[in-house]
């Protein structure tokens, strides 16, 4: 899906499938003439800059600087206008046309994520002549990232910088005997702060947070894997048996060998 808002600032793209990668490169501009001026009929183009310069998509102007990285839209008249030599990572590839589609802005600043989009791309690079599908992956990965740097356009702010941090810890501590102010240090507020964030973020508490995905866990691990019990237990951050057995049976309404036993049953 190739489509662009009227101002000229926004594209939507999907991201249900891998793109198509047509060529991926180091692009080197400004050494014969300053200006270029060209389209892809068929092709997004995604750059990521390492200069200044300015440039104009079908008559809207942007200017670049160094970390921006911009997702121009298929049969986009495109006009640059380079201060020297200029050398930036570009890509040129086809998205899915079927899908959920992602508003995200054609010019933006990668900011902190730029080191992380530059080693992707890299290796997208790297991986192009010998493995077509690598380097498709590690594209797919930049665009994601891409797109996540964007603020949804209905104007609606994505998660507080401080839940998102607590999420990220919970998810990877499930093991560990997560508390709460550990889980605030980890996202750099106050425990009081922590708590009513995540309340107006997630409608619940970072305990009942943190029981729900301990026992989803668990659920996972009963039904698909042949992990012994106290395993699991230990697996999810509980290592009391009998702890174990009450919050299956509270949360997934069976004991552990009930919950197992529902393998291919509803």
């Amino acid at each position: 899906m190739s489509t662009i808002n009227g101002t000229g600032t926004h594209v939507r793209i999907g991201l249900d499938a891998p793109p198509r990668v047509a060529s991926l490169g180091v692009g080197v501009h400004g050494t014969v003439s300053p200006r270029d001026v060209f389209r892809l009929p068929d092709l997004w183009q995604l750059h990521l800059y390492r200069y200044e310069a300015e440039l104009t998509v079908d008559g809207v102007p942007h200017t670049i600087r160094p970390g921006q990285v911009s997702l121009v839209p298929p049969g986009a008249l495109v006009r640059f206008h380079y201060r020297g030599r200029s050398e930036h990572l570009f890509a040129h590839l086809e998205l899915p046309s079927a899908g959920e589609l992602l508003t995200v802005p054609l010019m933006q600043d990668a900011g902190t994520q730029t080191p992380v989009l530059t080693d992707l791309m890299q290796r997208a690079v790297a991986a192009a002549p010998r493995n077509s599908a690598r380097a498709a992956a590690e594209l797919w990965a930049v665009l994601w990232r891409v797109a996540d740097l964007a603020t949804p356009a209905d104007g609606a702010a994505g998660p507080h910088p401080a839940v998102a941090l607590a999420v990220a810890h919970i998810e990877s501590h499930l093991a560990a005997q997560l508390t709460v102010p550990e889980v605030a240090h980890a996202a750099g507020v106050s425990h009081n702060h922590l708590i009513r964030l995540f309340r107006a973020e997630t409608g619940t508490t970072v305990v009942a947070y943190i029981r729900h995905r301990r026992m989803e866990r668990a659920r996972h691990l009963l039904r698909e894997s042949t992990l012994s019990i106290p395993a699991i237990a230990a697996a999810v951050g509980i290592g009391d048996l009998q702890a174990f057995n009450k919050a299956c049976r509270r949360e997934l309404g069976a004991s552990p060998r009930a919950v197992r036993a529902r393998v291919g049953g509803i």
